[in-house]
């Protein structure tokens, strides 16, 4: 590893030779990329060593402050651990005027062994879960984002396109208008540019639901870390490329009251050791013709799914997006080419049969994300859970059922409950993830918004 990482800087540098600062970036227990940067006379140590740093780096919340539950940084001096780059992520930052670049990284023990308090080696750690068994994952993500500007009160609202010829905003939903993509190509195409230059493989871009939103989707890959690093990385393009256009890009669950949440989607195909996708069923006639491992799959995900919320939607925004008729997930329901249930599988083929995770939200940590589906259909295989009947295709979901928690510390109650996650998240990591997000939570409660003068000052 240290010799292919050596050349890999080699080659870089070899292009890129005017590079001045490497951005070592880690991904944190919420998904939110930390970072520090090292100048080039560094560079060469830090690829054969790695570099030292406190795990308290990557157990901070979102405000990055670190909570005093946890024993980590506290009483045991916060000391330091190994952090070492990630083979085939160096690369140049674009939107940038110095030449700085850019390389992912992960936490190792000083004994070299994976540090279980790191997100990525997590989700490596529950993958060894689906090898044992002879499978392997192809996943893709998809990330759906708000241009956003200040509004008039100071507020962030969303950027409309102009009505050609006029300064005034376009109303409507406008849902895949090309003139959306025209008013916005600039900012795309340096999008498209820093994802070529970083080896993140972009596909589709499409205007989304609401005015302002769009999504861009991931290609499908053969190692989940890998795609949960292209999804880390595509929010940090979006963000990065909008800030140099003087817009910015906004990845909350649920920005705007009145218009759709942001979701994160996960496909997910798994394949035995013969190349053959183990969801389809081939010599069926049915229509899906899924296997009775997809169906306990889809059971294992969908027992599981109380369980997992607080990962899936782990800010108090995350549950403004949580309400019904809005495409978010209220019940762990599955079905047939059905946007409106949780567990959806797609139209396609035989050989690319999957399924569509679609409760997270955009502002989930997406290593978490991944780490909890694959949780889920390993306990789903191992278990046969049953699923319940699928809801067929164009059949209208009256009544739905909500079963799934819709606030936040209802969310960690189940979480904190489980017999399930810590099995393949591990306990202590479970602990670690609990008492983050508990603590935002009970501050986050704590204080007191400008909606509660507004409402009941007079009033009350």
């Amino acid at each position: 590893m240290k010799i292919a990482l050596k050349k890999e800087l080699e080659a870089f540098l070899t292009q890129y030779p005017d590079t001045t600062m490497l951005e070592v970036l880690l991904p944190d227990i919420n998904g939110i990329l930390r970072c520090k940067r090292i100048p080039a006379v560094e560079f060469q140590a830090f690829f054969n060593s790695g570099s030292k740093g406190p795990a308290s780096t990557v157990l901070v919340n979102c405000r990055g402050e670190f909570p005093d539950e946890l024993d980590i940084g506290n009483s045991d001096g916060d000391p330091d651990k190994l952090i070492r780059p990630i083979s085939g992520t160096l690369a140049p930052i674009s939107w940038l005027k110095s030449e700085t670049a850019q390389i992912l990284a992960s936490f190792q023990e000083l004994d070299q062994s994976p540090g279980m308090f790191d997100c990525r080696n997590v989700l490596i750690k529950t993958l060894e879960r689906l090898d044992e068994m002879g499978l392997k994952a192809i996943v893709a993500t998809e990330l759906e984002f708000y241009l956003v500007k200040q509004g008039a009160n100071g507020s962030p609202e969303p950027l409309l396109s102009k009505v050609p010829g006029t300064d005034k905003d376009q109303t409507g939903i406008q849902y895949s208008m090309p003139e959306e993509l025209w008013d916005h190509d600039e900012f795309l195409e340096d999008v498209r540019r820093a994802c070529e230059l970083q080896n993140v493989p972009m596909t589709t871009v499409h205007s989304e639901f609401s005015p302002g939103q769009f999504e861009i989707n991931l290609h499908h890959v053969d190692d989940p870390v890998t795609a949960c690093d292209h999804g880390i990385l595509l929010k940090r393009i979006v963000k990065g490329v909008a800030r140099q256009h003087g817009m910015a890009a906004c990845f909350m669950a649920k920005p705007f009251a009145d218009i759709a949440g942001s979701g994160l989607h996960v496909h997910f195909s798994l394949y035995n050791k013969q190349g053959e996708n183990i969801f389809a069923d081939k010599d069926s006639d049915q229509q899906p013709s899924i296997s009775e491992k997809m169906r306990h799959a889809i059971g294992g995900l969908a027992e599981t799914m109380e369980d997992a919320m607080a990962i899936f939607a782990p800010t108090a925004n995350s549950y403004r997006r949580l309400i019904p008729d809005n495409y978010a997930p209220l019940s762990p329901n599955w079905g047939y080419n059905h946007r409106n249930v949780s567990l959806r599988i797609p139209v396609s083929a035989d050989k690319d049969r999957r399924i569509e995770h679609r409760v997270a939200s955009a502002d989930a940590n997406p290593y978490l994300v991944m780490a909890a589906i694959v949780a889920g259909i390993h306990y789903g295989l191992t278990n046969q859970c049953d699923p319940g009947p699928m809801i067929p295709e164009g059949h209208e979901i009256e009544e739905e059922q909500i079963t799934l928690p819709r606030e936040w510390s209802a969310a960690l109650d189940k979480f904190d409950a489980s017999t399930v996650m810590p099995v393949y998240l591990g306990k202590e990591y479970c602990k670690f993830f609990s008492s983050v997000r508990r603590c935002e939570c009970d501050e986050f409660n704590r204080q007191v918004p400008d909606l509660d003068y507004q409402w009941y000052m007079r009033a009350v």
